[in-house]
């Protein structure tokens, strides 16, 4: 029975050195499991393997990892000694839901998978005043449209002088996130205790209508350490502080918007610079600025090009400023335009006109220029004859049409119109006929050039040829150059036909040979400059003389 005894406790024995082994000596735990997007929660990992340290990469995808940490124990049980080292990080959810933390791997071992639930709902900011440091969020439109632009800033407010810190905040899903400008530093005070402030600004662009949740932002950095950070030998300690997310709701566009889709805080239009007359032939210098609150300088639609009736309108490039305004963005677009007037008289320059949505009233506006009136003096050269078609005057028309009507409101009876101007025919004609018949036949004289229909005139100046040969290419160059003659020619063999300067004519066929690519274009374009520098010399056309013939039998 003694000898039955003794085999059955070693058979215990042996049966807990098998199962000791078998139990887990790698766990993981968090410090609670539900927690609000913008907090952070600590993960901690215990394992008995003194030189192994946890694979976190596959949290990096729906956290941030900071504040990495371990300690290790040593405990002494029954005469046996156990080391064991727990590894500490805080995790911040870059979204709301349940988040899973997969199984992570510890040196030879595993730990069991877990389940995070982060609810959407803000967390409560640090409170003012009492914490070394703190962040807020302002957005200067909770319901905005989709695709307008909303200016997001983002202040971190700290008490004590910083040695470095990072400052992020991730793009929410759905829209487009960007840093706009450098960050702005300045100081305030705050239940009696002096904070320094930095301000970033962004630009957030919602792709699609709905609730749109701003991530919180995230501060961690090292300040200044004091006496006792110096006494325990450090000289500077961490600081870290969460925001808080902001909801935001998306309108969708309006079907009566108008197009293209310009949604805006306010849009202004003025002329920064606008001729009171000009000169036939020459460039009058004609300046727009639009200023757009709400906008960005990719959103901005491109000031038009006006068009002119009787005048040429060369456009330079738009000049963009990008500032901030009271947490919105704003755009200050400037363009210049060169009228140049094709002759004498009046000109109408008419208004621009932008359509745009109001966000703030939420209903289609139209921001417009008036028209600009200029009294155009005669030119040189080319220009010294042209005058200007006189401009339709739309206050005539309307009284025209008004008189057409009775007082009734019927329209009078046409037909009496009608036979006055058919009796006024018939006796022109008449007198057109009496008249030929009395006075003898004279021969036809040939047209002169003093004379030309009004749509001879020229259609470019000399201005125009000394820009496109700076900045266009060699089509636009003998566009100019047809355009100069009277009338314009219909080609460049017309045009040699009509210079009377064999250098000019030269550089002419010289241009010619380099748009059929069997010439040196900038040979051509220097002897363009130089023929052309005093504009062109043009052949003087005579009216041709029917030449008589000799009478076959001489007087004698």
């Amino acid at each position: 029975m003694k000898h039955d005894g003794r085999f059955g406790m070693w058979w215990v024995l042996l049966l807990c050195l098998v199962l000791v082994p078998a139990q887990a000596t790698t766990r993981a735990w968090l410090d609670r499991d539900q927690v609000p997007l913008g907090e952070s929660v600590s993960l901690s990992i215990e394992t008995d393997q003194a030189a192994a340290r946890p694979d976190l990469s596959p949290l990096q995808a729906d956290f941030e990892i900071s504040a990495q940490s371990s300690n290790s124990s040593v405990s002494l049980v029954n005469g046996v000694v156990t080391a064991r080292t727990t590894h500490i990080a805080s995790l911040t959810p870059r979204r709301f839901g349940a988040l899973a933390i997969p199984a992570l791997r510890v040196g030879s071992e595993r730990t069991a998978p877990m389940v995070l639930s982060v609810s959407a709902t803000p967390a409560a900011a640090a409170p003012r005043g009492n914490a070394t440091a703190f962040l807020e969020t302002d957005v200067d439109d909770p319901t905005p449209y989709v695709q307008q632009s909303v200016g997001v800033t983002v202040r971190l407010f700290y008490a004590v002088p910083l040695v470095s810190g990072q400052l992020d905040l991730d793009a929410p899903e759905g829209a487009s996130l960007q840093q706009m400008g450098k960050d702005v530093q300045s100081s305030r005070q705050l239940n009696g205790r002096n904070y320094n402030v930095v301000e970033r600004r962004f630009l957030l662009v919602p792709d699609r209508s709905g609730a749109l949740v701003i991530p919180a932002p995230r501060f961690i950095g090292r300040g200044a350490g004091g006496w006792m950070d110096d006494l325990l030998g450090g000289n500077s300690r961490e600081m870290r502080a969460n925001g808080a997310p902001r909801a935001i709701s998306v309108r969708a566009q309006p079907a009566n918007a108008p197009q293209p889709w310009l949604p805006l805080r306010d849009l202004r239009l003025r002329y920064v610079a606008a001729p009171q007359a000009a000169r036939a032939g020459e460039a009058a210098t004609l300046v727009v600025e639009a200023v757009m609150l709400g906008a960005t300088q990719s959103q901005m639609p491109e000031l038009p090009v006006p068009s002119i009736n009787g005048a040429q309108v060369f456009a330079e490039p738009p000049q963009y400023d990008e500032t901030f305004v009271a947490g919105s963005p704003q755009v200050k677009l400037t363009r210049r335009y060169s009228v140049v007037p094709n002759g004498a008289g009046k000109l109408v320059v008419p208004g621009m006109q932008l359509a745009w949505w109001d966000v703030r009233a939420g209903k289609a506006k139209t921001a417009s220029l008036p028209d600009l009136s200029l009294q155009v003096a005669r030119g040189v050269g080319g220009f010294a004859t042209n005058t200007l078609a006189e401009p339709e005057d739309t206050g005539v028309a309307a009284g025209a049409t008004t008189a057409g009507l009775s007082g009734d409101g019927q329209r009078a009876f046409p037909w009496q119109w009608m036979a006055v101007g058919f009796a006024g025919l018939w006796l022109v004609t008449l007198a057109w006929a009496l008249q030929r018949r009395t006075r003898p036949p004279t021969r036809k004289q040939a047209p002169t050039t003093a004379h030309e229909p009004p749509g001879a005139m020229p259609t470019h100046a000399l201005a125009d040829l000394r820009r496109v040969l700076d900045n266009g290419d060699l089509d636009e160059v003998g566009e100019v150059l047809r355009g100069m003659s009277t009338p314009p020619s219909a080609d460049l063999d017309a045009l040699v036909a009509k210079l009377d300067s064999p250098p000019q004519r030269n550089a002419v066929e010289q241009l010619r040979r380099a748009r059929w690519a069997d010439g040196d274009g900038v040979a051509a374009r220097a002897a363009l400059r130089e023929a052309f520098a005093k504009g062109p010399l043009w052949r003087s056309v005579q009216a041709s003389r029917k030449e008589v013939l000799a009478p076959l039998y001489p007087p004698r």
